[in-house]
């Protein structure tokens, strides 16, 4: 059973908790939630209450409400239409109170910037962890291959930025940095040099590894993974107490830097999400509008979500897009401002950090001279199918390496899970110079455009005598051995990355997939910009190129090619659309480039969907059965509510409650010998007309508070969901009066409603449950694990996969 998106931790003693969909219970977990962050905890302060001359008068929840009622437990779905009727109530109050007194305008002035300083708050806070997890990933990356004399803190690059010796052609050799071998054995070249600088790189990044897994497994099992699938799981509304706590932030930003260090396949940007998000729930406590409703919560969370986006990429634009396509449930108009202005104060904040060092926010800033042909639509279309493929395959491979570590004995074995992965990386990735440097500067390297300054090998082409130089723009030339080498590394690291990702991510330490994405398709795309480049050069006259290139143009530009290669595995892998155009041209400024970033992505999204429907995010969903309902899936066969509500025909009849015909000790009893989360309320057993529906925990809480705060209530008292209670006979005990947490409106369809209906009323309405009806009687009723099972079987899946089964 698994208690996280990529965590597959065993849940061995949580408290026997009621679940809402079909009322499973669950195993519980080997952490101790008694006091998270995500929930508050109930009041537990007794009160007693007493009527005129010390006789003990009949409780009424109309009148005084019990603290804990209307709160849900661990893995439960919250109910959307109770906490918007809560906020309009709460709003109608403020508004009335606001026109009594100076003070209580003031107050309801408070309440409405509340969100806006909210906002502030969170942007601030997620931006500066943002500019420490960069500048501290950047360092340790760097201490793998050496260290700076000048001050141990500096890294390579800042290192030789003070050095005073530093020549242009050498610019990344300074007497101020040393690598390991010059320090231990007193020199750099030569092999025993080359060994001990592989030793160390090795032994640096099984230590980083190391740490962030064993800091995971024993202080926050959370941490763990990306954090999009549970991130969308809990917008959609359902609950993981502690998965956005403050030992889950502190964990989550220390071992993130670790992980990223290691020189593992994986990257900052999805978890930069969960951190984001785990700021907006913590500071959510501050104020009393977020921290009382489950469903203004979420509307911080996704705009903390947008937030996150905007500090991994530099891209507050994108990152509101990102929230909006991608991960939130309920996004109304003004979460889409607030979430704006959030990703826009966190943007700035990282700006003001300036983590990269270059007064830039965008993470690969590039410069190309030489405009894109129509022509050239046709390679980026190709881009575009491998990215789909790639995307595709990568799914189905990860999915079912997950499987495999979830049902096997590899899963008990996470620690040494994550050292093999990192010694086969590290032991690899250390010979070829494109796979030891870190993805974000590999992906900088592949997309930048040749110039005149720069000495990569990928820049070193042959020289030609009659080059015409115009700026800084060098025309189509020969390749040189030294490119042709680099090609061939390039290739080999493709092969590499494409299969050390497959394994990388779900393991037991945070691990995002945006940039290992991002490189395969970078080194795809400019291994055939290369190509291309090389072809117009020796064949200007073909067809394909007379009229646009000439001889000594420039006419293709390979790094365009690895930034459209780039969106598109991406694309293929998450399927994003609209916002990931929009943050690749945030993140590289190549707003000129829109088109042909449009033609490989929505390309990419055309190819991987006719190959399969989900993304890497939904599949992971799926995998650990959390109770999602995916509003982009589309229900279209005929079948009516009466075919999925319970009980179903063999079944034993639906567990209910009378309005006024039960004592304590009987609904005691009802809550003990079901693991519902709810019971329907009906007038009487014969006529099973439908009065409302009360939940299981406000029932618990309620009776608990009663016999707390009300003397003499016994096990034989009334319960009574009525407006008036009938005359008690004397001597009688005083009855509980609980009609105020009995939900009056309960959402209701016939039994001859078509199930595509009942599913879009669930998907919009964020329902928990549906109560079915035959001309007003009771007949049963759907939950949402109902409908997923429903559609799990449609679908041949397995339908008991749902809800950490």
């Amino acid at each position: 059973m698994e208690n996280t998106g990529y965590c597959s931790e065993s849940f061995t003693s949580l408290q026997s908790a009621a679940s809402d969909e079909d009322m499973v219970e669950i195993a519980g977990a080997t952490l101790d939630f008694s006091s998270t962050d995500d929930v508050p905890p109930l009041d537990q302060h007794k009160r007693e209450i007493n009527g005129v001359n010390g006789v003990p008068k009949m409780m009424d929840l109309l009148d005084e409400p019990v603290p804990g009622v209307g709160t849900y437990e661990d893995f439960n779905t919250i109910d959307w239409v109770r906490e918007k009727s809560k906020d309009r109530d709460r709003h109608r109050e403020i508004a009335s109170q606001s026109k009594e007194s100076t003070w209580a305008f003031i107050m309801s002035i408070h309440d409405a910037f509340s969100g806006w300083l909210l906002m502030l708050l969170v942007g601030l806070k997620a931006g500066a962890l943002a500019g420490w997890i960069d500048i501290a990933a950047h360092w340790m990356t760097d201490l793998k291959e050496g260290v700076c004399l000048s001050g141990f803190w500096f890294n390579h690059e800042h290192c030789c930025w003070n050095s005073k010796e530093t020549t242009f052609q050498e610019r990344d050799k300074c007497p101020n940095w040393k690598s390991w071998a010059e320090l231990l054995i007193g020199y750099n070249n030569g092999p025993l040099a080359y060994i001990m600088n592989y030793l160390m790189y090795v032994c640096w990044a099984l230590f980083f590894s190391f740490l962030a897994v064993s800091l995971v497994r024993s202080f926050a099992p959370y941490a763990c993974g990306s954090g999009i699938p549970e991130i969308k799981t809990i917008l959609s509304g359902f609950i993981i107490r502690g998965y956005l706590g403050k030992w889950t932030l502190m964990i989550k930003t220390i071992t993130l830097v670790l992980a990223v260090s290691s020189g593992l396949s994986l990257g900052k940007e999805g978890p930069l999400v969960h951190v984001a998000c785990c700021c907006g729930n913590i500071l959510c406590h501050l104020f009393t509008k977020y921290r009382k409703n489950e469903a203004k919560r979420r509307e911080v969370l996704s705009a903390a979500a947008a937030v996150g986006v905007s500090v991994a990429f530099g891209a507050p634009i994108g990152g509101v897009l990102f929230s909006l396509e991608e991960v939130s449930y309920y996004f109304p108009l003004k979460t889409l401002w607030r979430s704006f202005f959030a990703a826009l104060v966190a943007a700035f904040t990282l700006r003001s950090i300036n983590p990269f060092g270059n007064s830039r926010l965008v993470l690969f800033y590039v410069e190309f001279h030489s405009p894109w042909h129509l022509v050239e639509l046709v390679p980026f279309v190709l881009l575009g199918i491998f990215g789909g493929i790639w995307g595709a395959f990568f799914i189905r491979a990860n999915i079912a390496w997950c499987r495999r570590r979830k049902t096997t004995r590899l899963g008990q074995y996470p620690v040494l899970e994550v050292l093999v992965v990192t010694a086969i990386t590290a032991v690899l990735a250390f010979p070829n110079s494109y796979t030891r440097m870190s993805t974000s500067e590999l992906i900088s390297e592949l997309f930048n455009d040749c110039g005149l300054l720069d000495s990569s090998q990928l820049c070193n082409y042959s020289n030609v005598s009659d080059i015409k130089l115009s700026g800084n723009t060098l025309p189509d030339r020969p390749a040189s051995h030294d490119v042709y080498m680099a090609m061939w590394q390039l290739a080999l690291a493709l092969i590499f990355k494409m299969l050390i990702t497959v394994v990388t991510f779900g393991m037991k330490i945070p691990s995002g997939l945006f940039i290992p994405s991002m490189a395969v398709g970078a080194i795809a795309g400019r291994l055939l910009g290369v190509g291309m480049e090389q072809l117009a050069y020796y064949h200007h006259d073909w067809v394909i190129f007379k009229g646009w290139c000439s001889p000594g143009a420039d006419c293709i530009t390979p790094g365009l090619y690895a930034m459209v290669g780039a969106a598109a595995c991406l694309g293929g892998v998450t399927r994003m659309t609209v916002s990931l155009v929009v943050i690749m041209f945030e993140l590289t400024g190549g707003l000129e480039y829109i088109v042909p970033l449009m033609a490989a992505t929505m390309t990419s999204k055309w190819v991987a969907d006719a190959l399969g429907r989900e993304g890497i995010y939904e599949a992971h969903i799926r995998l650990n059965g959390y109770p999602f309902l995916e509003p982009k899936e589309e229900f279209s066969h005929k079948t009516l509510a009466m075919d999925v509500m319970r009980p179903r025909r063999s079944d034993p009849p639906v567990s209910i409650i009378t309005q006024d015909g039960m004592s304590v000790e009987e609904v005691e009893a009802l809550i003990a010998d079901t693991s519902y989360s709810g019971f329907p309320v009906v007038v009487s057993q014969e006529s099973q007309r439908l009065v409302g529906f009360v939940l299981r925990r406000d029932l618990v809480v309620s009776i608990e508070n009663a016999r707390q705060r009300q003397e003499g209530v016994v096990s034989t008292s009334r319960i009574f969901f009525t407006e008036y209670t009938p005359p008690q006979p004397p001597n009688c005990p005083p009855p509980l009066k609980l009609r105020g947490i009995m939900d009056l409106s309960p959402f209701t369809v016939t039994d001859h409603t078509p199930m595509d209906i009942v599913v879009d009323i669930f998907r919009k309405l964020g329902l928990r449950q549906c109560l079915v009806t035959h001309n007003g009687r009771l007949l049963g009723i759907i939950t949402k694990k109902d409908i997923l099972k429903h559609m799990a079987q449609i679908a041949n899946r397995d339908p008991d996969s749902i809800l950490f089964n």
